[in-house]
């Protein structure tokens, strides 16, 4: 049957949408079933993004179901769909481990990329976006710098803290490019340069420029700072950045920080069409979730789409898992007695307040409750950090509130710890970093959320303390990144959680393992839930160690 003979509606392009029309109630519901995007109460007429993806689909569908079209539609439709098989077919031509990479110049002598990267590279060369997602420490950096070798000048946006490392340990001496660090949010004469380092916190300054569509690539490093999309000015400046330029590459082990449907901010920097509008992609994807949170209903079939599509890129390095190590410490109820009248005061708001003062109570009641339980376990935490720096065990110590911190630094004084958090300067932070390689102390005490993408710390130290839980799972993925990666020494990591029954801890986790299973889905599809390594036999030498010195 052919679409003159027995059209089942009518399909015709308008601008970058396919307009569906005429179309019998019960192959309506056969479309809406397929295509989930469309919502199920719409009727008479549907509209859907004449992406390559949705294309395919689509002439897939008329299989069954043939519309009437006009011969230039058809035409288009037909284009659509050969891109589709093109880029399926080149992509797993690419990721074959026989693929032959083609030579890449602008590295100095002795320096290029590794198979994996090359890969990489192609990809978002042949797609003009890509989101790398490779595990920590596989050298994402690399592809970005590559790609800034064929699409200068590019914009490269990096969090606060990384800027200098981007130029002076990965830029200067592996390639020949020429770049640039911003300073600050005001515009001025930028000079010549093949590749400009952005921060997060200075691009919204610098929106007209990007506009002109100077730079050619953009590259968002730690990309999963854009995860709440255009509510924030370093959200709403990038989309001037991705929409400007030529190619688009976000580089991040961890894009999906909380629930799953951060994923459509994140894509939609990287590839705006393939999710769809926001309305779409929830009525497609997501469901409502406890507390008002969209959350991805089957994080796995996305994970798998998005692959499908060439658009997410991710491998992951074999060997010995980290050793994940959970220990109960000494909580101080009188510490958190202190603050128990406070702590009543805003539940009552959160229960029986408007609904702007219970948000609001909700917020610093959940701010108060983490401080807290900070605080009254921070001697727990910095004892059994003492056992290890005793040993000579070189530690990074991670936390959140400056309480805390000032309880660590005092009960670990004699081990002169050092300080990489959101009160340090970033001068201040290299300073910190380089004191620790140079062996001046083997406490490095660290804000949960100040070391993604930080490199060097590997060289010392396979120990890592997690003094305060965070409500975000992947925040510790960043964090043993930064021990786990190449040029770790040691045979194995240890993270050790420091927990305890009271407070924050036990919701935070509970919170975590759903979160978790969320960002799982959408990096590792077909994964499953990937068993804890867990050893404390050597933990508890050195804990007997101790007593025994201690005892002498």
């Amino acid at each position: 049957m052919n679409a003159a003979e027995a059209p089942y509606g009518r399909l015709q392009l308008d601008g970058d949408r396919w307009v569906l029309s005429d179309v019998p109630p019960h192959v309506a519901i056969r479309l809406k079933n397929m295509f989930q995007r469309i919502s199920k109460t719409q009727t008479k007429m549907f509209t859907l993004p004449a992406s390559n993806e949705m294309s395919a689909d689509l002439a897939w569908f008329m299989e069954r179901y043939p519309f009437e079209m006009s011969a230039s539609d058809a035409r288009f439709l037909k284009r659509r769909v050969r891109s589709f098989n093109d880029d399926r077919a080149s992509t797993e031509a690419i990721l074959l481990p026989g693929w032959q990479a083609p030579p890449i110049r602008g590295f100095r002598p002795g320096r290029g990329l590794r198979f994996h990267q090359a890969q990489a590279f192609e990809l978002v060369k042949r797609r003009g976006s890509l989101l790398l997602g490779d595990d920590v420490g596989f050298g994402k950096t690399w592809v970005a710098m590559a790609r800034a070798m064929e699409r200068r000048p590019a914009a490269v946006v990096v969090q606060s803290h990384l800027a200098t490392q981007w130029v002076n340990k990965f830029i200067v001496p592996n390639t020949e490019l020429t770049a640039h660090i911003i300073d600050g949010t005001q515009p001025y004469s930028l000079p010549a340069a093949d590749t400009y380092i952005f921060r997060y916190s200075n691009i919204h300054g610098w929106t007209d420029v990007a506009a002109t569509g100077y730079f050619k690539l953009v590259a968002y490093d730690e990309i999963q700072d854009l995860r709440t999309g255009d509510t924030s000015e370093k959200g709403r400046a990038a989309r001037v950045f991705s929409e400007n330029a030529e190619e688009r590459l976000g580089l991040s082990a961890t894009p999906v920080f909380n629930y799953g449907s951060e994923i459509w901010s994140i894509m939609s920097y990287i590839d705006a069409d393939l999710l769809g509008p926001w309305e779409e992609f929830i009525r497609e994807w997501c469901h409502m979730g406890a507390g008002g949170k969209w959350m991805v209903t089957d994080p796995d079939a996305l994970g798998s789409y998005l692959r499908e599509a060439g658009a997410f890129l991710r491998r992951v390095r074999d060997g010995r898992p980290i050793n994940r190590i959970v220990v109960d410490v000494a909580y101080d109820h009188g510490e958190a007695a202190k603050t128990e009248d406070l702590a009543r005061q805003l539940a009552m708001k959160v229960v029986e307040g408007s609904f702007g003062e219970s948000g609001q109570a909700a917020r610093e009641l959940d701010a108060l409750a983490r401080r807290v339980t900070g605080m009254a376990k921070a001697k727990g935490v910095a004892a059994y950090a003492k056992i290890l720096l005793s040993s000579g065990i070189p530690i990074i110590l991670a936390g959140w509130h400056r309480d805390v911190y000032q309880i660590w630094l005092d009960e670990l004084k004699e081990f002169k710890p050092l300080m990489y958090t959101g009160s340090e300067t970033g001068r201040q932070k290299d300073k910190a970093v380089a004191a620790y390689l140079r062996r001046e102390s083997d406490c490095f005490i660290i804000s949960l959320r100040s070391g993604a993408g930080l490199d060097g710390l590997q060289e010392r130290c396979a120990t890592v303390i997690v003094g305060e839980l965070d409500w975000s799972p992947q925040i510790y993925e960043q964090l043993f990144g930064r021990v786990d990666r190449e040029g770790q020494k040691q045979t194995e990591i240890t993270a050790i959680f420091c927990t305890c029954d009271f407070g924050s801890d036990p919701t935070i986790m509970s919170v975590n393992a759903v979160k978790r299973d969320q960002a799982r889905g959408i990096t590792d599809p077909g994964v499953g839930i990937i068993p804890v390594h867990t050893d404390v036999s050597h933990i508890k030498l050195l804990a007997q160690e101790y007593l025994e010195r201690s005892n002498a």
